[in-house]
């Protein structure tokens, strides 16, 4: 059966976006790995402007003390805000934090790196805003995607939002964590919104029959899922660790980097271990099933957590190479991307096949 064009479109646009925001990771992982966070001191703008300065000398004499002055009166607000909510921990923690008044020199390369990181989440803003507008057909045949396409576009409004702390609060580690768990989740909508989409005029046509679901499987899938969330969110505060290293050591002996991590490192490292297992397990569950389309996403889930370890024993063992640190993030991120597809089309398949097993009543 023909999808009808609205359909079509919105499968296009949403793939394109969930592509473009795992492309944003991508790019943040090099703006970590290059040390460009901090490129440009203010938000949205870049040293006051849109376009950002190409040297120094465009700059006036104590841009430092400017920029630094600016962003420790934002985070007083913020903090003052925070505090009047209830959240004063949080509040002490960033008007607190002595990493607020420390102003990094310029660099007409990170500048730019960390300005074109800017740029592309701009553009994902704008796609995310069209995918919305391209739900809206929807909002009669199934509100659900509608609201997912909504929700993202809220939570991108906040992602935002959440930059300028990040900037304020000078790479601030619990500020870096919440926005990686955000991306995480937009990523999960999306995906989510983008699958749903395609089940108008198919259900029908979803049910397999020669598969055998799997008791207990669903939650199995849940558990591997929420185990790669809690890794991703283990491997942002190591990435923390490794700049504080990097920083003491004057960004030199790289080598020496590794062995001075804590405990984070040696969980998450360990971590890595027990994902594998889990996944294989599940696997095997998937496979059991004898549906075509879960034992391929099985395959993709398996192949993506091998490159996943891969690049983490690289960066073990092999000095932190900066090429290869944003890999071990993205990969990271589409492989829980893969593993919440998974959750969706057994849950889908399952409840598909439950209602072609009904019989029908004849009057």
């Amino acid at each position: 059966m023909n999808q009808p064009a609205f359909v079509r479109r919105f499968r296009f646009f949403g793939i394109l976006t969930v592509v473009a925001v795992y492309l944003l990771i991508l790019v943040g992982g090099i703006v970590r790995s290059t040390g460009s966070g901090m490129g440009c001191p203010d938000w949205p703008k870049c040293f006051g402007t849109w376009v950002p300065p190409t040297a120094v000398g465009q700059l006036p004499a104590n841009y430092k003390e400017i920029y630094t002055e600016q962003r420790v009166a934002k985070n007083q607000r913020i903090a003052k805000t925070l505090d009047k909510l209830g959240f004063k921990q949080v509040a002490a923690q960033i008007f607190a934090h002595p990493t607020q008044y420390i102003e990094t020199d310029f660099n007409a390369t990170k500048t730019w790196i960390e300005y074109l990181n800017r740029l592309l989440g701009a553009l994902i803003g704008v796609f995310i805003f069209l995918t919305v507008l391209l739900a809206l057909p929807y909002l009669r045949r199934d509100p659900v995607v509608f609201g997912l396409a909504f929700v993202s576009l809220l939570l991108t409004g906040f992602q935002g939002w959440l930059g300028s702390l990040v900037v304020s609060t000078n790479l601030l580690p619990e500020m870096v964590t919440v926005h990686m768990a955000v991306a995480l989740l937009i990523v999960a909508l999306l995906i989510y919104a983008v699958d749903r989409s395609q089940r108008v005029g198919q259900d029908s046509q979803e049910a397999e029959l020669s598969w055998t679901p799997s008791a207990g499987l669903s939650l199995w899938l849940w558990v591997i899922t929420l185990a790669t969330f809690g890794q991703i969110i283990l491997g942002t505060q190591v990435r923390e660790q490794i700049d504080v290293v990097a920083a003491a050591a004057d960004y030199g002996s790289r080598a020496n980097w590794v062995e001075q991590l804590g405990l984070t490192f040696k969980v998450h490292r360990s971590f890595s271990l027990l994902l594998l297992l889990l996944n294989l397990y599940v696997a095997f569950r998937l496979y059991q099933t004898r549906s075509q389309r879960l034992q391929r996403l099985a395959n993709v889930v398996i192949v993506l957590l091998g490159l996943e370890i891969a690049a983490g024993v690289t960066l073990a063992y092999f000095a932190l190479p900066a090429a290869v640190q944003p890999v071990h993030l993205t990969l990271a991120t589409v492989l829980f991307g893969a593993q919440f597809l998974t959750i969706i089309r057994y849950r889908r398949q399952t409840k598909t096949q439950g209602q072609a097993a009904i019989p029908r009543v004849v009057a």
